[in-house]
């Protein structure tokens, strides 16, 4: 059984490592393009460059309008965020911690969202945003990005929650502490690892949306940053170095995210996906 043990895991190790490495080497081949000419990059794609090539990440910066796309990537992003934690939070705090009679269909309303194609809704969506009067404004992309991604937060969360004894609970009603006191300052702190999940799993979708934003978002003052990176396409399509470099920059804010909270989000989708 020791035998069969090891050997599972050394194949396993194996497997993750060349996967690893498959999904790395994209990654690295792009930021290295990114520093070289196009005659250099023509000559050699996968050479290194003679020299650095810093003033690609200017032009991209500029052919592409980042300085704009990406505050507005950037407001949307964290303000979708907050509110779907923040909701999602207190939705599972409920859901897993008092029991009332429609709990199970509010809980199985949740798990439904997550079946829905996204994408499916987009025709629906835009139809309402445009009776609200709502189209190209920041809200007709946080409201779909908050209500798209609360089914998993709430799936995750209330998992999470659902493992915490009720002494918890019981200790802060002796200190008399409320609801939402106790979730606070008691069930919040201690469900960091589910938040981190669903902090960088919806922060990872917000940023890198493409087609609600196409649709909703008209004005130029108001698009996100993968509709500039569409500014190469017919501008600057021959210049492929210009392109990984603006590529390169919208990579960073995710991989700070990760780097930041990738522990966390092992525990958390770990802890999530066994309770839920």
């Amino acid at each position: 059984m020791k035998r069969k043990s090891g050997l599972f895991r050394l194949f396993a190790y194996t497997f993750l490592c060349l996967f690893a490495i498959i999904n790395v080497i994209p990654l690295f081949w792009m930021v290295v393009n990114s520093f070289k000419t196009e005659q250099e990059y023509a000559a050699g794609p996968f050479s290194f460059p003679k020299t650095l090539q810093f003033a690609n990440y200017a032009k991209a910066w500029e052919v592409a309008n980042m300085n704009v796309y990406f505050l507005n990537s950037i407001i949307i992003t964290f303000a979708s965020l907050i509110i779907t934690v923040l909701l999602g939070a207190l939705a599972a705090y409920f859901l897993s911690r008092f029991k009332f009679k429609l709990r199970g269909l509010t809980y199985g309303a949740f798990l439904l969202g997550m079946l829905v194609p996204i994408h499916a809704t987009l025709i629906p969506i835009f139809l309402i945003m445009q009776k609200l009067r709502l189209l190209d404004t920041y809200w007709s992309l946080v409201l779909p990005y908050t209500a798209f991604h609360l089914s998993l937060t709430v799936f995750i969360l209330e998992g999470f929650m659902r493992s915490f004894p009720k002494d918890l609970e019981e200790s802060g009603v002796m200190d008399g502490a409320g609801v939402y006191r106790i979730f606070w300052s008691i069930i919040l702190p201690i469900t960091r690892p589910a938040l981190a999940t669903v902090i960088i799993l919806n922060f990872i979708y917000n940023w890198n949306e493409y087609l609600f934003a196409l649709v909703l978002i008209t004005s130029t003052e108001l698009k996100t940053l993968p509709l500039g990176l569409a500014n190469f396409v017919g501008i600057e399509t021959a210049s492929l170095t210009l392109q990984m470099a603006a590529l390169t920059i919208a990579l960073i804010p995710i991989l700070i995210f990760y780097l930041l909270l990738q522990k966390q989000l092992v525990n958390g989708m770990t802890a999530g996906a066994v309770k839920g």
